[in-house]
């Protein structure tokens, strides 16, 4: 490793020490040879190519998806001192022109810019004419038809290898299976390039998922300790997140909806409040979200249910970037699963391509039923390891109860069969219960030897069974024909008595997302006697990010912040030693927090 990638992360990011594979990774790509890279979200992948960039002779290209990815990262940069710009449609062709300038004189040490502008031939041809360092290629997922991100221009990337074979490549993911990692391989002419698995596991988010009963109630209940804090909640459809945001707002919450429907400057205006205020909710459908550099972001919430592990996963890792606490929850029911199984089946993909899709809603929903540890299920689906328990998720802190669920299985099952499997959950459930209702007394399903069976069981307590049921794959949704419950060949044994089931009680409460005392609790805290200070440094960093017109994280990250907090540093020699703070941000903004510092020790 050479010693001067050491001094750029110190004199430059402000960090003593690499983590993970960084530095192995730094060193693979600065002597100019490709690699396949697999981190976290908050790992620390962008100084995987952004210090080789700095080391070698050009300028690092780094491929980006979308723009708002771009802005911050260049923001990020040229706070730091260091030459960068992008290229993209928000532009101006005079601004435009300008870069291309930059570029073709040596003047720029990092350049992003899109794929579907990368392979056009005037850029290819542009790029002919520099010096290159590297190329990047972030989001790499997004190069697999069989990921939940594929963008079908970063198919055209494998020409990199065939245009520029000396120009060492490195692509940046934190979400692939094993399945999407061989594509990306493949598609990228990536063979032979080392691989660089950092582990998926984010220790500091909390996982909690419930099933959805009033979804409005359950979110308020959520976030009633949570007015200050910035966060991301998810809903399936554009109507949902307008109606979400505006029912927020009306309970006190400055919450800011999100969707491709909405015009583009609406967009964009509300993404930069959302980075650059404090407290700020978005409510948003998946178009949000990828690439959003947001380190302080404490929840991400779902509303709906996502289509696979892999969206999960990328969606909830957009909290707690920092490293701090922070809450991954969730809400779901038999309408979320009817909803992505109609969405399945209805797709123009091929019978395989159906079939993927499938495999990987019974994998999310075996996430949501699980009653041990969530995180070892999420872990193991991208071949990770894991402890039995994680001690961070729903599961952990309050297992679950079950309840011997056969026989009211059973019943279930012989009255779905019964009425023909020709009627809902909802008509099965009055016949259960013995309820003569118009369709019951209609069909004559009052006569049933079902009928009534079921009526010491809670109607709560059928729609949970019916739920996990159709999870398990016991019953199946005909989508075709009108949601009817009908019967699968894995239900035989339990109707037979030849198989029991133990399933999870849902009348038991999630545990508050953070239990007093609990070490999460206890690290995300300010003491009050602290709290004044706290609020000064957080207002000294709002007035720096104003007045250089960037998001406050990128003066300093809350974790930032906190250090100097616990430590008290009172001189330039001092605060070298905060995490985050390198030459550059001492030069620039040291004075304002050291000033703010000196003031509270001498007080105190």
């Amino acid at each position: 490793m050479p010693q001067n990638a050491l001094e750029i992360l110190n004199s430059l990011y402000g960090y003593d020490s690499f983590r993970g594979h960084q530095a192995e990774i730094i060193d693979h790509v600065t002597e100019g040879n490709n690699a396949l890279v697999l981190m976290p979200t908050g790992g620390g992948k962008s100084l995987c190519y952004q210090i080789p960039s700095l080391l070698r002779n050009g300028v690092g290209i780094i491929i980006s998806p979308l723009i708002a990815l771009m802005q911050d990262q260049v923001d990020a940069m040229q706070q730091l001192g260091v030459k960068a710009a992008f290229l993209n449609s928000s532009m101006s062709h005079s601004e435009q022109n300008q870069i291309e300038q930059q570029l073709l004189a040596g003047q720029l040490d990092l350049l992003y810019i899109a794929p579907e502008r990368l392979i056009k031939s005037y850029t290819l041809d542009l790029l002919d004419r520099c010096t290159l360092a590297l190329f990047a290629i972030d989001e790499a997922h997004c190069v697999s038809q069989w990921g939940h991100d594929f963008r079908v221009d970063y198919l055209s990337l494998g020409l990199l290898h065939e245009r520029f074979p000396q120009i060492p490549r490195i692509a940046l993911t934190a979400t692939a299976d094993i399945r999407t990692r061989k594509e990306i391989v493949e598609r990228l002419s990536l063979t032979g390039a080392n691989s660089y698995i950092s582990g998926f596991d984010r220790p500091n988010i909390r996982y909690a998922i419930a099933n959805k009963t009033t979804a409005k109630k359950q979110l308020l209940d959520f976030l009633k300790q949570r007015k200050s804090e910035a966060g991301i909640v998810y809903c399936l459809s554009r109507k949902k997140v307008e109606d979400t945001a505006a029912w927020l707002t009306q309970q006190g919450f400055t919450a800011l909806p999100y969707h491709a429907g909405l015009p583009a400057q609406l967009r964009q205006t509300h993404q930069k409040r959302f980075l650059r205020d404090d407290g700020v909710i978005i409510v948003a459908t998946i178009a949000f979200g990828m690439g959003i550099d947001k380190p302080d972001v404490r929840f991400v919430a779902h509303l709906d249910l996502p289509k696979s592990i892999e969206a999960y996963y990328q969606e909830t890792g957009r909290a707690g970037r920092d490293g701090q606490p922070a809450d991954a929850w969730m809400v779901y029911g038999l309408q979320d699963v009817v909803r992505l199984q109609q969405m399945a089946q209805g797709s123009d993909g091929s019978e395989q391509f159906k079939r993927s899709e499938r495999h990987k809603l019974d994998a999310m929903l075996g996430l949501c039923e699980v009653t041990g540890c969530r995180r070892k299920v999420l872990l193991n689906y991208f071949a990770d390891e894991a402890p039995n328990q994680c001690g961070n998720c729903d599961n952990c802190q309050i297992p679950p109860q079950t309840w011997d669920a056969t026989q009211a299985a059973q019943k279930l099952l012989s009255s779905v069969y019964r009425t023909g499997q020709r009627f809902g959950a909802m008509h099965v459930m009055d016949v259960l219960q013995g309820k003569e209702t118009e369709k019951v007394l209609q069909h004559d399903h009052q006569k049933l030897s079902t009928f009534g069976i079921g009526n010491d069981i809670h109607e709560a307590q059928w729609r949970s069974l019916i739920r996990q049921l159709v999870v398990r794959g016991l019953l199946r949704v005909d989508i075709e024909g009108y949601s009817a419950l009908q019967l699968t060949d894995l239900c035989r044994p339990v109707l037979k008595g030849e198989q029991s089931l133990h399933l999870r009680i849902e009348e038991i409460k999630a545990p508050s997302a953070k239990k007093a005392g609990s070490k999460s609790a206890r690290k995300s805290q300010i003491l009050p006697e602290d709290q004044e200070l706290w609020d000064e440094l957080r207002e000294c960093r709002k007035m720096l990010a104003e007045e250089h017109n960037v998001p406050p994280y990128v003066i300093f990250h809350d974790a930032t912040l906190k250090e100097m907090l616990d430590t008290l540093p009172t001189s330039e020699t001092e605060l070298l030693t905060i995490t985050g703070v390198g030459e550059s941000k001492l030069e620039k903004y040291g004075g304002d927090f050291l000033d703010i510092l000196r003031r509270y020790t001498e007080v105190s």
